[in-house]
This record gives structure tokens, C-alpha cells and sequence, in this order.
């Protein structure tokens, strides 16, 4: 055991390291990167005990190959779709994430989001400050009551959950496709299960992505499925940016298909100001300007939360370096 351990905080952390120093600092010394691109660990980070990341950039072979006592890579965050996990396991070193970090918030603001879409406050909003017709309903009719209507949930882990008792005490008609869940969800919840994809588009009102990045779930929403919702449909993704195919959400905005989108995380960040749907967005004439949202990665965001998952990630690492047994492992390797 070294006198003091060295614990690597890659991206995203950069204040005074409270959170991580009271449950660390005994232990060990705590720096924070900030780094923005893997390249920028290079020469800084080889020796550390434990390393935590977010997500502003990958750790990819390339950093872990050069790790020579690491412990830990501890996701501080819940997708681990930019870490290596097979060359993390390769080198024995286990990776973790927190999976109840931001289930609250991220439905919350799922339902925020839908609700702003699903009643006109957002179009209403957009088209008035552009001084773009009249003060009254007709900026946003025809309105549908929303009661009855299908919520349809892309991926019920614990936000989708979260965003299904959401939806349904809203008066939502709350269906889920999960291939993956075992039987009895559904009763448990009170909601209706579909069997396909295609089954759960094709009744939605509302579709609510709330499914981890895989190369299964990559692009799962795209010009194709799209096109299996009703027209006049609605779309709101706070789970991985690169579940939705983005560049389809322009034309499905032009023609009807859908009438109105929210994405709260993309696939690159910030986006490309080039890109198809950021140049729909801020164009008057397109569909998009008054019926897309558009947020920059804060719907897991509150005070709270991020203070209780910087703890909780904190007490992974110290699981890690005292060799206890470690809470969320996720890429198989076992631990004593």
C-alpha cells in the first residue's frame, strides 16, 4: 500500500474537489484535468490509482494501455459507451458507472420537455417573440387532450421507469418496448408492454428514448422508424445522443411526421453549427425553429444530484483502493 494514493478526475470537475476530497482525502491526493480531448491525458495520468471521467472525451486502449498501477475507472455518470470496457477488462482493471445518478432529474425533464412539446408552450413562446401571428390559440391549434394518448417508452431501465410512473400519473396511456425486460414489468407498473419496436411507433404519441448507447440501440431512432409514428407525432430523447439519427428529425419536422422534437443530448457536443439540424433549428422558414427544443446535456443536471454523485463515485474509488468490494461493476471483471 503507498503512503498516499493518486486519484485522476479526467474532464468535466474542475472546483475545489470538495465532494472527493471528504471522502477521499485521508487516502489520497485528488487532481482535476479538465481535459476536452483524450490527448490531453498524455504524461498525466499513467500512474494513477483511480481515474474518474465524464464525458467530455473517451478513454480508449490508447490511455489504458499506458496505466500502470490503475485500480478503477470509475464513469462518473451512467453510460459507459466511451470507455473500452473490453481493454479494461483485459488489463484487469474493472470499470464502474452510477446507475441511479440522475433518475429523477432525467425524467423530470423527459416529461418537461414532452409536456412543453405535446401542449404548444414552446412553439407559442418561439412564434410570439418572433412576432409571428396572433396573441391567441390559433399559434398552436390543433391541440389534442392528452389523456389517453400513448406515451411510448424506447428502453425501460430505471429513467424510463422513473418517466412511465411520470407519464401515467400525467393520464398517459404508457407503453414500453424492452426487449431485454423480463416478463411482469408491465403488471408491476400498470402499463402495456409492445413486443416490437415497430408495434410501439406505430401507436405513439409521444416516443421518449430512454435506452443506453449499444451498437443494438445506435441510431435506433432513424429516417426509417421515424417514419413508422403517426403523423403528428412527438419525439424527446435525454438518454445517449447517438440513440436518435438527428439528421432525420429536419424532414420529419417538414413533412408533419413529427410535430415537434426535443433532444437534450447529441452525438457530438457541441454540435456541428453545419450539421442538417442545427441549420433547420435556427432557419424562420423551416418547421424546426418553432418546433424543435434543443438543450445543452443539462437534463440530469440539479445541485443535489451532482453533489451526490461525486460522493458516490468518490466511495467507488475508495472501495477500489482499500480492495473492497465494488458496487457497479460493468464490464465483468471480478474483485476480491
Amino acid at each position: 500500500m503507498p503512503e498516499r494514493y493518486k486519484v485522476i478526475i479526467t474532464d468535466y470537475v474542475h472546483d475545489e474537489l470538495a465532494p472527493e476530497r471528504e471522502v477521499l482525502g485521508d487516502i489520497a491526493d485528488v487532481a482535476a484535468l479538465n481535459a476536452f480531448s483524450e490527448e490531453e491525458l498524455a504524461g498525466r495520468i499513467e500512474d494513477a490509482h483511480a481515474i474518474m471521467c465524464y464525458h467530455h472525451h473517451p478513454i480508449s486502449a490508447l490511455t489504458i494501455e499506458r496505466l500502470k498501477q490503475c485500480r478503477i475507472i470509475a464513469r462518473s455518470g451512467v453510460g459507459v459507451d466511451s470507455i473500452d470496457l473490453a481493454c479494461a477488462k483485459a488489463h484487469g482493471i474493472p470499470v464502474t458507472n452510477v446507475p441511479d445518478y440522475g433518475t429523477e432529474e432525467v425524467a423530470d425533464s423527459a416529461l418537461a420537455l414532452a409536456l412543453s412539446l405535446a401542449r404548444g408552450t414552446h412553439a407559442a413562446n418561439s412564434r410570439l417573440r418572433a412576432q409571428d401571428g396572433p396573441w391567441d390559440n390559433t399559434q398552436v391549434a390543433p391541440l389534442p387532450r392528452l389523456r389517453g394518448r400513448v406515451f411510448a417508452i424506447v428502453g425501460l431501465g430505471r429513467i424510463g421507469t422513473a418517466s412511465a410512473k411520470r407519464a401515467k400519473a400525467i393520464g398517459f396511456d404508457v407503453v414500453f418496448y424492452d426487449p431485454y425486460k423480463e416478463d411482469g414489468y408491465d403488471k408491476a407498473l400498470g402499463i402495456r408492454r409492445a413486443n416490437t419496436l415497430r408495434e410501439l411507433l406505430e401507436q405513439a404519441y409521444v416516443v421518449s428514448a430512454h435506452c443506453n448507447l449499444t451498437d443494438e440501440t445506435r441510431h435506433i431512432l432513424n429516417e426509417e422508424t421515424i417514419g413508422w409514428l403517426p403523423q403528428g407525432s412527438l419525439l424527446v430523447n435525454t438518454s445517449r445522443g447517438a440513440v436518435v439519427d438527428t439528421e432525420a428529425i429536419p424532414d420529419a419536422l417538414a413533412s408533419g411526421r413529427l410535430r415537434g422534437a426535443a433532444i437534450d443530448v447529441l452525438e457530438g457536443e457541441p454540435p456541428d453549427p453545419r450539421s442538417a439540424l442545427i441549420q433547420a433549428w435556427r432557419d424562420p422558414g423551416h418547421a424546426a425553429h418553432h418546433h424543435f427544443i434543443l438543450n445543452p446535456h443539462i437534463a440530469y443536471y440539479c445541485e443535489e444530484g451532482m453533489k451526490e454523485m461525486r460522493t458516490k463515485v468518490s466511495h467507488e474509488c475508495r472501495r477500489a483502493l482499500l480492495g473492497e468490494p465494488l458496487r457497479n461493476i460493468v464490464n465483468g471483471v471480478e474483485t476480491q
